[in-house]
């Protein structure tokens, strides 16, 4: 392992090691996963041109989440008993195979078969990626490698859209799925020529083995995501009330069951309650996250029906949305802690803001007014979540202060699975349901957006929540 020095970091005895090589080779799964993660809003226009199936847009976010989701936790696990070059090389076979079938698909529901593999290869290549700075780098430079990383989530919320933009205009959608085909087999191959060393070639089972893992709680998850989902693909109010129902208590379940397990926990306790900044904070995160999800899944295919948008304008509408996120976290990083109450609020408002602001400039077609929109919505992220996500772990039991480091962005995930669910119900009750056509999509476009603006003012509660003084919070919890 390369010497590091006390006081900064001698990258090029990094890369003359050959380490610093190998992060760039570990952190390209990142890449790919994020990439192809914001590239599909940009290229459904085209694809539910050529396949049909516009019920089943939502399900396209929704299963992808829902894989990386189950592949991430089974990640950190199976580490433990099998090397990590192993399923380093599995997980980019899968995300090869995944988008492949995405390339090639005749059907939409084929095409989310795809989805699902690749969304079960991304999510345990990004698993991976973490796994592999704890078990290859010296932790003296696990902060700089783990801002690299959080850089490479920025450059894939721009280059994705773009790129996926530029493929339909020029080539196909398709040729965009391609492209990650081939990245993936790279990777594997890649991956078993370059993670040689000892640490990659054989498992590292932990103290006692790894943490069980939560077949019950995941199971019940998967089943609720998709009785949701399914609730909104033929419209019938019997059937889809049921569906719906069904799906809210399998989530229900999986919250209750996760809080049960306390080996192999996702979630820090009192999950949801507002006596606790853990609680209000996690509820902001899983409102916003499920009431943003329609401009991203359903933002391209609106614009391009409703007002022959380019696709390449709107791949820059979304980037701009994930670059205002990246920019105002960064600009506000060094904020003094006696703003932090403030900024969170702000960051709520300005989200909530975004939501009922595209319920209005996507009917009128403005691509300056939507824009700002945009904006508003990944500012107001970028601001909020350092900050709530420092409160969220500080606040929480020093017993589940890791828990609760990773719970973030496990709630997100679930948030956009759910909120991708519900947007396609909302959608097709709105019109989709009857196919893609001016008159639907205009339909769509004014109620799709207003529906989850009450999970925006929930939010903004939740906020006000989190950011009390730490007296009052002592006092709700005393």
């Amino acid at each position: 392992m390369t010497e590091i020095s006390t006081n900064k970091v001698d990258w090029r005895g990094l890369w003359a090691s050959g380490d610093l090589a190998r992060f760039c080779f570990i952190s390209l799964g990142i890449l790919l996963h994020a990439t192809n993660e914001t590239m599909v809003a940009t290229v459904m226009p085209a694809m539910v041109g050529e396949l049909a199936g516009v019920q089943l847009v939502g399900w396209s976010l929704a299963i992808y989440e829902l894989g990386a989701i189950v592949a991430g936790a089974a990640a950190g696990r199976l580490v433990s008993y099998v090397p990590l070059r192993t399923n380093m090389v599995v997980a980019a076979l899968l995300y090869a195979a995944g988008a492949l079938i995405c390339a090639t698909s005749p059907s939409m529901q084929l095409f989310l078969a795809g989805r699902l593999i690749e969304g079960l290869g991304g999510g345990a290549l990004v698993s991976l990626a973490f796994v592999s700075v704890e078990r290859l780098f010296s932790r003296a430079i696990w902060p700089q490698l783990f801002g690299i990383m959080s850089a490479i989530w920025g450059v894939a919320a721009f280059s994705g859209p773009l790129l996926g933009a530029i493929m339909t205009e020029l080539l196909s959608w398709r040729w965009a799925f391609g492209i990650f085909t081939l990245g993936g087999a790279a990777m594997a191959l890649a991956s078993f020529i370059v993670l040689d060393t000892p640490e990659a070639t054989r498992p590292k089972a932990s103290a006692g083995g790894a943490p069980p893992f939560p077949f019950a709680a995941l199971a019940c998850l998967t089943v609720a995501v998709v009785l949701i989902a399914s609730a909104g693909v033929d419209i019938a109010l019997l059937r889809s009330s049921l569906l719906m129902a069904f799906g809210l208590i399998g989530l229900l379940l999986f919250f209750t069951i996760d809080a049960l397990k306390p080996l192999s926990r996702l979630f820090p306790a009192r999950l949801f309650s507002w006596r606790t900044p853990v609680g209000a904070g996690m509820t902001m995160v899983a409102a916003f996250s499920v009431a943003t999800c329609s401009f991203g899944v359903y933002g391209p295919l609106l614009l391009t029906s409703l007002h022959d948008i380019p696709l390449l304008t709107t791949g820059y509408i979304i980037a701009a949305e994930s670059i205002a996120w990246s920019i105002l976290s960064i600009l506000v990083a060094n904020a003094p802690p006696r703003r932090e109450r403030l900024i969170i609020i702000g960051g709520a408002v300005m989200i909530a803001a975004g939501i009922a602001g595209f319920a209005y400039t996507i009917p009128l077609g403005s691509i300056p007014l939507i824009l700002i929109c945009a904006l508003l919505q990944g500012g107001g992220f970028g601001i909020a979540w350092p900050f709530l996500t420092r409160v969220i772990v500080a606040s929480a039991p020093e017993s589940e202060q890791t828990i609760a480091s990773a719970a973030v962005p496990t709630m997100q995930r679930i948030g956009y699975a759910v909120g991708a669910a519900l947007a396609g119900i909302v959608a097709n009750a709105s019109g989709f349901s009857q196919g893609l056509n001016h008159d639907a999509a205009a339909n769509v476009a004014s109620w799709l957006f207003l529906a989850f603006v009450p999970l925006g003012i929930v939010g903004c509660l939740a906020a006000l929540r989190v950011s009390r003084p730490l007296g009052q919070q002592l006092e709700a919890t005393g």
